[in-house]
């Protein structure tokens, strides 16, 4: 039997040997501009694929009335992750979540908000909405689904560079590729959750917001 829940102890890690992604360095205060435009205080906080923790770790530094509770499905990832993030009091140990499992956990209970950067380009399709689903279930009335990373726009000339990065993700998975954000905006309606707009980023990415209806 799959489990999509695993808590894992912080490892003893040093700086200089966690993986880092150069993106993430980037981008992380650009995202943070908004989510602090975008979240209560205080906030609780789940994401979803937090990779290398950096975005954890920069957001909870400083911000420490949001609760934060990383995931991700790479068991590598979150070693990484309770690494760089053991010494915040205000990020919960990181959990195994397999976004695409029929029902997430419900011991992961609600939250204020739901994060997920850099996903959807890099998995199949059907995790759009699994992700929709997911954070449906476990947002707090009126909470807030917040997405980051390239999408492409009906009516508006993608970038040049964004035009590559699909071709070059199509080509190394045919599943893969940048997602249109009109079928993101249908699936979320579908689970759901209305979609509020968009922040403009930095390097031809966008945020989109949702906003949870549910009781």
């Amino acid at each position: 039997m799959q489990r999509s829940l695993i808590l894992v102890a912080p490892a003893e890690v040093e700086d200089d040997d966690l993986t880092t992604s150069p993106a993430a360095e980037r981008n992380k205060k650009p995202i943070f501009d908004v989510l602090a435009r975008v979240l209560p205080s205080p906030a609780a906080v789940l994401e979803i694929a937090s990779g290398t923790g950096q975005h954890a770790a920069h957001f909870a530094a400083a911000r420490p009335d949001w609760d934060w509770q990383p995931t991700d499905a790479d068991p590598d990832a979150l070693a990484s992750i309770a690494s760089r993030t053991a010494r915040l009091a205000n990020i919960r140990p990181p959990l195994a979540l397999n976004v695409l499992a029929p029902r997430w956990p419900q011991s992961l209970g609600r939250f204020h908000a739901v994060y997920c950067a850099n996903m959807l380009h890099i998995a199949e399709w059907a995790t759009c909405a699994a992700l929709m689903r997911g954070a449906a279930l476990h947002l707090l009335p009126g909470g807030a689904l917040v997405l980051y990373g390239p999408y492409l726009v009906d009516g508006e000339p993608p970038a040049p560079g964004n035009v590559a990065f699909d071709a070059d993700l199509r080509q190394r998975n045919p599943a893969w590729g940048l997602r249109r954000l009109a079928d993101i905006v249908g699936a979320a309606e579908g689970a759901g959750l209305a979609f509020e707009g968009r922040f403009d980023m930095p390097a031809n990415n966008l945020m989109l917001v949702f906003r949870s209806e549910g009781t």
